[in-house]
């Protein structure tokens, strides 16, 4: 941890406030919360959270980059596929936590260019100091693209079109459970003095349970199951009537995820460009994630009457929807563009960066021909 920098009396003041008022949970609930409970305080508490409060997250200043902060060129080819989406189905655009507003920005710009723009773009932001970072971003754009712009505070009850989420996932809650000699256990958080300590409790929850028990991990092994992205996408089917859900985030098929060799895991913390993994440290000044089980999202997706459309690497993704189309027309005789951007292109098809590790999983309803983005690589079968 040495080498993490520390926050400044202020940012210390805040995580200060944070703690007390996750002991306070701790407290009130008999002295322990599942780590699900946790995450969810630490990152979304109302006006103390990593995301609910004032601190920095995207960019230099942030503590992570995402891919459209990478390049413009991750906007305008996923536009590509969306363009695809709303010409067979119209409808509106709706992107779940927008971070800076970049991704909006480049899709709106991109869909205009390929006359596909949607009847709205709709973004639901649970972060008031991301919403505000996005209203300011978006108010450059031209007045005919600005006015399509819609914040919601809450999902629509229907939907048609293109549901995007990007990176939003594996910031969502997590249980962790320890598949013991002696049993299943689920690893929580209590408190001794003023610091937070694990603390194992034999597993009670019934559907946490059933999820667990489907999986045949070895014994003493630890790892994350997520009872949020299931119910997300529970909640996204019911409301969607045509088009897709396009997720795009780093994990892995299930039997990868809980692979024997991978015993303690995949939660990850993100602070000022460094990853660790204490999520005690500095809670409401660092992101917490964890990998997605994509075989339970699919699953999800079965069951609330989705058809699983298409799953592979990012690099694929982007490759099908002609991301090496879009570098090209820059003259690689222009150095002073053209390098920049395929320094860009790189990072985001790279195995060793972007590539490889993040996934696209693309979900729908009423939509028969293939997709752009998985005509070829698709791995939709190493989710069965």
């Amino acid at each position: 941890m040495s080498v993490l920098p520390p926050p400044d009396e202020a940012g210390e003041a805040h995580s200060r406030r944070v703690a007390a008022h996750i002991r306070e949970e701790i407290s009130r609930t008999g002295g322990w919360i599942s780590f699900a409970r946790y995450m969810e305080l630490a990152l979304y508490a109302p006006g103390l959270g990593y995301y609910a409060a004032g601190a920095a997250k995207l960019g230099p200043e942030g503590d992570f980059v995402t891919a459209p902060e990478i390049s413009r060129l991750f906007g305008r080819t996923l536009a590509r596929q969306v363009a695809q989406v709303l010409e067979r189905c119209g409808g509106a655009v709706l992107e779940l936590g927008a971070g800076s507003g970049r991704l909006a920005e480049d899709l709106l710009q991109a869909l205009e260019a390929l006359d596909r723009l949607p009847e709205a773009y709709l973004i639901l932001e649970v972060s008031p100091t991301l919403r505000e970072r996005q209203a300011r971003r978006l108010a450059r754009l031209p007045p005919r693209l600005r006015a399509r712009v819609r914040w919601l505070e809450v999902l629509p009850t229907g939907f048609r079109g293109a549901v995007i989420g990007n990176e939003v996932l594996d910031a969502l809650p997590v249980h962790l459970v320890a598949w013991r000699t002696h049993g299943l256990f689920e690893r929580g958080v209590a408190v001794e003095g003023e610091a937070f300590v694990w603390c194992e409790r034999p597993l009670s929850h019934p559907e946490l349970r059933r999820a667990a028990e489907a999986i045949p991990a070895p014994a003493d092994y630890l790892s994350e199951i997520s009872l949020a992205v299931p119910a997300l996408i529970k909640t996204l089917g019911e409301l969607l009537e045509q088009g897709i859900l396009l997720f795009l985030d780093y994990g892995f098929p299930a039997a990868e995820y809980y692979h024997p060799q991978r015993a303690t895991g995949t939660l990850m913390c993100h602070y000022r460009h460094r990853a660790h993994d204490d999520p005690f440290l500095w809670p409401g000044l660092q992101d917490i994630t964890a990998h997605v089980d994509f075989t339970a999202t699919a699953r999800a997706a079965r069951e609330a009457g989705l058809e699983v459309l298409g799953y592979g690497s990012q690099a694929h993704f982007l490759l099908n929807c002609g991301l090496l189309e879009l570098l090209a027309a820059v003259p690689a005789e222009d150095a002073a563009r053209y390098l920049p951007l395929a320094a860009e292109a790189h990072k985001l098809l790279s195995p060793a960066e972007m590539g490889e590790l993040f996934k696209v999983l693309a979900l729908g309803r009423g939509l028969s021909a293939p997709l752009l983005g998985f005509v070829a690589g698709d791995r939709s079968h190493t989710l069965a």
